[in-house]
């Protein structure tokens, strides 16, 4: 077949959620795949510190940052974070409505203090729920907020208990942001993330595709939330994974088996991508 351009999520998606290692049958297909002349990129909201331990398995490059920073091997395609007075108007409200703020840099991440008395009311579930629940530990290092040192923010993850704590922010800051709402959602917990309209997975995909001499229509995107969306919405092939968002298996070209029941492995061979 020809080769195709693939793009995984991480969380959710290519590992089980909040971890850094991907099901072993995921991996034999990633490889499978590679050596049979298949480009695989990470696709995902983590920045690139985050994902460091996943890109070290062997692939690429990635879109990162949920598109605002886009690399390939060490060539960087596309690099957007915050302007200064957008981060600190952005903090500034959020905080001032009692919004629980995860904010990210290009290679670190920091964490309100009370994240974890927030988390520990919550039942268990949504793949980005558990990222943050699990990820207060030491696998992907996010730090407390009273050691940001002012760096450049790519993204701001936010959590809260109703929709209206975040009205400030959207009112100063929706021209500039889209507020991308998880839409699995637990009662009392409003779960989501600022992301730059310059940016998100879909144009990261592009941008990447451009690169290295792809048509859109041998791209295959995976992910299982809606911060996929535009991924789903630009590959020529899109799966969404069965522990996935409802909204997203909708618009999907395929639905497979959850990321702990070897569905990417299943879904690699349905696409004929593990064939000589």
């Amino acid at each position: 077949m020809e080769h195709k351009l693939i793009f995984l999520d991480i969380d959710g998606t290519l590992t089980p959620p909040g971890t850094n290692t991907p099901p072993d049958s995921a991996m034999q297909a990633v490889r499978r795949a590679q050596a049979l002349g298949h480009r695989i990129f990470l696709c995902t909201g983590r920045n690139q510190g985050m994902l460091a331990p996943v890109l070290s398995l062997g692939f690429e490059g990635a879109v990162a940052s949920a598109g605002g920073y886009v690399f390939a091997g060490k060539d960087v395609l596309f690099d957007c974070p915050m302007t200064a007075q957008q981060c600190d108007l952005g903090m500034r409200l959020l905080k001032e409505n009692g919004v629980i703020r995860t904010i990210e840099s290009r290679d670190r991440t920091w964490s309100d203090e009370d994240l974890t008395g927030f988390l520990s009311m919550m039942p268990e579930g949504n793949s980005e729920l558990e990222r943050w629940r699990k990820k207060l530990s030491e696998e992907l290092g996010i730090l407390p907020m009273k050691e940001y040192d002012g760096r450049p923010l790519y993204k701001i993850v936010f959590m809260c208990h109703t929709l209206s704590q975040l009205e400030p922010a959207r009112r100063a800051m929706e021209e500039d942001f889209h507020f991308v709402i998880q839409d699995s959602q637990f009662p009392g917990c409003i779960n989501g993330e600022m992301i730059n309209r310059k940016f998100d997975k879909g144009r990261g995909v592009r941008i990447i595709a451009e690169a290295l001499g792809f048509s859109l229509e041998d791209t295959i995107g995976f992910g299982d939330s809606m911060n996929d969306l535009e991924m789903i919405q630009t590959t020529g092939i899109s799966v969404c994974m069965d522990n996935g968002s409802p909204e997203l298996k909708k618009i999907s070209s395929m639905v497979c088996p959850a990321v702990t029941e070897d569905g990417l492995s299943w879904a690699f061979h349905k696409l004929g991508l593990l064939e000589e």
